[in-house]
């Protein structure tokens, strides 16, 4: 493909993001994977040239731009090169005319203010924008850390935590013998610590209430060293189907899954009322901590879909407390650096249940935020994250 070719293959890409954006849609990964196959024509250093160029416009467009074509003239006011690609070629964009580009920006105006209010300034907002490395965590069930790194030899250590690995973006670690053989999963490392807060250790009774395709359920079944029982369960059928193979291929024996109806949640866990030692809640959220991996995604958030996603967080906080055994805790994860679903819904929580306390947290990284902790790309090299730990008396 010429580079012009590329320019135009990637404002087409753009304007099928922006408009699965606006109509919550299909995410910016599949979209680009569909249009790949639809594009058999491009060769690998194509398709990477024009992700690149997808990705580097959604980044620099703060605001939901209204086309992919002003989305790319923005990035090409920045860079020469690219404008120079706007040459009405057959199969390249048509020249630059008098055409507004879009804005360049961190995130919409009500979005940093949001953010700002929550004691994240412009440098750390910025930085939810930076590329995210690749984390692996190490599955102690199968294999050590040395043995991963002896298979892996370009993985380095993750400072204070100790299974994971970290290795440059795009690394195909899918393809590599440790993935296969269940040695490995790709997570990130923030995500790793805030599990940790959970103390989940072997014999315990555990509940992920919100476990999705499982990357938290496979760390807490390492830390309970597969002995225990662990609960998963999620509202979301595709995303929970694929927790099975997984745990499978990481010899996670103990996992349970089981299927939850959005709204009534309780009803299939009434045999586990008051009888587990830890609940952990990774709750629907904003994402506005995995901009590096979903850069899209503050241009799908508005201020009414978020309203919405801390009812759904406050009202599984209540369906995971009542799971709670005395003297058992209530690990609450948002993958947000926004007050209303961290640190505010914890405080909320604890106002409501005015006998539970936060408990303090002791994580190798992160720092303390309200009743809980915060990690951030800027101080922590990793996804955003609020966590707390309620305690049941």
């Amino acid at each position: 493909m010429t580079p012009a070719a590329r320019t135009q293959a990637a404002i087409e890409l753009l304007d099928q993001i922006v408009a699965a954006a606006r109509d919550a849609g299909a995410s910016a990964d599949v979209l680009i994977q569909r249009g790949f196959a639809a594009r058999r024509y491009a060769g690998s250093k194509d398709r990477r040239a024009i992700r690149a160029l997808v990705y580097d416009a959604i980044r620099l467009c703060g605001e939901r731009p209204e086309s992919g074509r002003a989305a790319m003239l923005a990035l090409a006011k920045r860079d020469p090169a690219l404008a120079a690609t706007f040459d009405g070629s057959p199969y390249g964009p048509a020249p630059i005319g008098d055409e507004l580009a879009a804005e360049a920006g961190i995130a919409p105006a009500w979005l940093l203010e949001a953010l700002a209010a929550s004691g994240v300034g412009k440098d750390q907002a910025a930085a939810l924008l930076d590329r995210a490395s690749l984390d692996l965590r190490v599955n102690t069930l199968k294999a050590s850390v040395e043995q991963v790194r002896a298979a892996l030899p370009e993985a380095v250590p993750v400072e204070g935590v100790p299974a994971a690995l970290r290795l440059p973006p795009d690394t195909p670690v899918e393809k590599s013998q440790p993935w296969l053989d269940g040695w490995i999963e790709v997570q990130d490392a923030g995500s790793q610590i805030v599990t940790f807060a959970a103390g989940a250790a072997p014999g315990m009774r555990v509940v992920d209430l919100c476990a999705g395709g499982g990357g938290k359920t496979l760390a807490l079944a390492a830390a309970m060293d597969d002995r225990g029982a662990l609960l998963a369960t999620d509202a979301d059928r595709p995303r929970l189907s694929r927790l099975t193979p997984r745990a499978e291929r990481a010899g996670a024996t103990i996992v349970e899954t089981r299927l939850l109806d959005p709204g009534r949640e309780s009803e299939p866990l009434q045999d586990w009322t008051g009888t587990a030692d830890v609940v952990l809640i990774d709750a629907p959220c904003s994402g506005t901590g995995t901009w590096r991996r979903n850069p899209e995604a503050r241009w799908r958030l508005t201020s009414a879909r978020l309203d919405r996603l801390v009812e759904t967080q406050a009202r599984l906080l209540d369906v995971g407390a009542a799971l709670v055994k005395p003297g058992g805790a209530l690990v609450h994860i948002v993958c947000s650096l926004l007050d209303a679903e961290g640190a505010g819904q914890a405080e909320a929580f604890l106002a409501r249940h005015r006998d539970w306390a936060a408990a303090p947290l002791a994580l190798p990284l992160g720092t303390p935020h309200g009743p809980g902790m915060r990690l951030t790309p800027l101080s922590h090299s990793t996804d955003g994250f609020f966590v707390a730990k309620l305690v049941r008396p």
